[in-house]
C-alpha cells in the first residue's frame, strides 16, 4: 500500500458539491458542474474527485444484478459474495451496492474497494463517512488475507495496483471499469475469481471496438471491424469474444448475463465457470459477421477469401442475455431499488444538497432509461435471433415508409415470432423471424396503411 495513503485524508475542496445518484449522495469536485440529466457520451476526466455521470445507467444496473444474485443465488444459495470494485475511483459503485441493495441481503455482502490512486480513495472514504445508514458486516470464516485496508460502513478501501489487488484475493463478483480499454486487466481478474463468478467488464474504447479504430481494433482485440449500423452489436460481442477466448486459456468457460452498447461504452456481466468442457463449447461461439445478399448477414465460424471485405470478426456469435435473469430487470424493479426516498432526499437537503421536484422527476426517468426494453427482449436476446436496424429497413422493404417499431414487433409476435425492441440509442429490432417474413410484415403493415 502506499504510504500516503491513510484514509485520514480530508481531500482538498471537500467537501465539494452534492449530488444525488440512485439513493446515493454524491459529493462532486468544486470543479465540476452540476450532471446534467440523461448526459450522454464520454466525459472529461478531472483528476481526482472525477465522477463521470455518463455511467450512471450502468452503475443503476450493476446495483440491480448484484442484488439479484443474491436474491437468486447465482453463485450458491445464502452463500456470501466477496465483490471488488477493482479501480474504483471515488467509490460510486461501491457505495451504490452498500446503500441501495436490500438491507436484508447486505450482510451477505463483503464488499472491496481498491484504487491506485491515493487522493481518489480519500475522496471514497470521506464520502462514505457521510453515508446516511451504517452496516456491520460479520466476518466470514474463510476471509481471505488482503493487503492492509481502512473499512468505512462495511466497505474495505484499499490503495494497490488493480491486478494485485484482484491476484492478492479470491472473490466471486469483480468489477473493471477502466478509463479506456479493460484489456489489460482481464487475465487478473479471470484468475481471482472462485470456481464460479461474475465478471462485469466497462470498455469506453469504442472505436477500438467497432472498427473505426482499425489499427488499435486489431492491436488489442484481433478484430478486423466494419463501420456500419452493425457497429455497435459487433463491439459488444467483440468484447465477450475476447473475455471468452481469455477465458478459454484458463480452462475457464463463460455466460453472457447482460451485454450492452450504451452511448459511449460497451457494459458486459458474464458468470465464470471453471470448465474445460464449457470453455470448448464457448470456442464454437466464436465467429464473424458476414454481409450478405438476401439478408443483412451471416454469422460463419471464418469467412472465406470473396467474404472477407464483408466481414467483421472474429467476436462472440451466441446469445448475450440470460433470460430468467434479465427478465427480472424491468422499470419497476429499478424503481423500487433505486430510486432516492423522501428519506434519502430529506437528509440530503439537511447536509447541503439542491434537489427539486423536476430532479426527482428527472432522476426516476434516468432509473427507468437504464432498464428500459431489457425485461421485454430478454427471450429474444437470450437466444439466437436476428438483428435489424430499423432504419434500414425501408431500403429492404421497398417502401416508403415504416410502420412504428413497435406496431412491427407487436405483429410479428401476433405471428407468433418472439421479438423485442433492443436497448441502444439507434432503433434495432431482435427477432426470431426468419428475414422473408419481416419483409413481408413490413409490406402488409404499409398496404394496410
Amino acid at each position: 500500500m502506499d504510504e500516503a495513503f491513510t484514509g485520514q485524508q480530508i481531500p482538498d475542496n471537500w467537501p465539494g458539491s452534492l449530488w444525488l445518484e440512485g439513493r446515493t449522495i454524491v459529493h462532486l469536485k468544486d470543479g465540476q458542474e452540476r450532471p446534467t440529466h440523461m448526459p450522454r457520451g464520454p466525459a472529461t476526466k478531472t483528476g481526482t474527485g472525477f465522477m463521470n455521470p455518463a455511467m450512471a445507467p450502468a452503475r443503476t444496473r450493476s446495483v440491480l444484478l448484484l442484488q439479484d444474485a443474491l436474491e437468486h443465488g447465482w453463485l450458491g444459495e445464502d452463500r456470501p459474495i466477496r465483490a471488488l470494485d477493482a479501480l474504483c475511483a471515488t467509490g460510486i459503485r461501491v457505495r451504490r451496492w452498500r446503500n441501495e441493495i436490500k438491507n436484508e441481503l447486505q450482510n451477505r455482502l463483503h464488499i472491496t474497494a481498491n484504487d491506485l490512486d491515493a487522493r481518489a480513495l480519500d475522496w471514497a472514504i470521506a464520502s462514505t463517512n457521510s453515508d446516511n445508514d451504517v452496516v456491520a458486516i460479520d466476518p466470514i470464516d474463510d476471509e481471505q488475507i488482503q493487503p492492509n485496508f481502512i473499512e468505512r460502513n462495511g466497505i474495505k478501501f484499499q490503495n494497490s495496483d488493480a491486478r494485485l489487488a484482484m491476484v492478492q484475493g479470491s472473490f466471486q463478483w469483480i468489477d473493471v471499469d477502466p478509463f479506456g480499454s479493460p484489456i489489460a486487466f482481464l487475465d487478473n481478474a479471470l484468475q481471482a475469481l472462485g470456481r464460479v463468478g461474475v465478471l462485469e467488464v466497462t470498455a469506453t474504447d469504442t472505436a477500438a471496438l467497432t472498427g473505426s479504430a482499425a489499427t488499435s481494433g486489431m492491436r488489442r482485440y484481433g478484430h478486423k471491424g466494419i463501420v456500419d449500423l452493425y457497429a455497435h452489436d459487433d463491439a459488444v460481442r467483440v468484447l465477450l469474444g475476447t473475455i471468452a477466448q481469455r477465458a478459454a486459456q484458463l480452462d475457464r468457460s463463460i455466460e453472457p448475463i447482460l451485454a450492452l452498447f450504451d452511448g459511449h461504452h460497451v457494459r458486459v456481466t458474464v458468470r465464470v465457470l471453471k470448465s474445460k468442457q464449457g470453455a470448448d463449447r464457448n470456442r464454437e461461439q466464436i465467429g464473424w459477421r458476414v454481409r450478405t445478399e438476401g439478408k443483412p448477414y451471416i454469422f460463419t465460424p471464418h469467412p472465406s477469401s470473396e467474404e472477407m471485405p464483408r466481414s467483421s470478426g472474429p467476436m462472440w456469435t451466441g446469445p448475450l442475455w440470460n433470460e430468467e435473469i434479465c427478465s427480472r430487470l424491468t422499470e419497476e424493479k429499478a424503481v423500487e431499488t433505486c430510486l432516492a426516498s423522501s428519506s434519502d432526499i430529506e437528509y440530503g437537503l439537511r447536509h447541503g444538497l439542491d434537489w427539486s421536484d423536476d430532479d426527482q422527476l428527472y432522476a426516476e426517468r434516468e432509473i427507468r432509461r437504464s432498464v428500459r426494453h431489457i425485461a421485454q427482449a430478454a427471450p429474444v436476446l437470450s437466444t439466437k435471433h436476428l438483428l435489424l436496424p430499423f432504419d434500414m429497413l425501408p431500403g429492404l422493404a421497398g417502401v416508403g415508409s415504416l410502420p412504428k417499431i413497435d406496431q412491427l414487433v407487436n405483429a410479428l409476435n401476433d405471428a407468433g415470432y418472439a421479438s423485442a425492441r433492443v436497448p441502444d440509442l439507434r432503433p434495432f429490432v431482435a427477432t426470431h423471424a426468419p428475414f422473408d417474413t419481416v419483409i413481408k410484415t413490413i409490406q402488409t403493415l404499409e398496404s394496410s396503411k
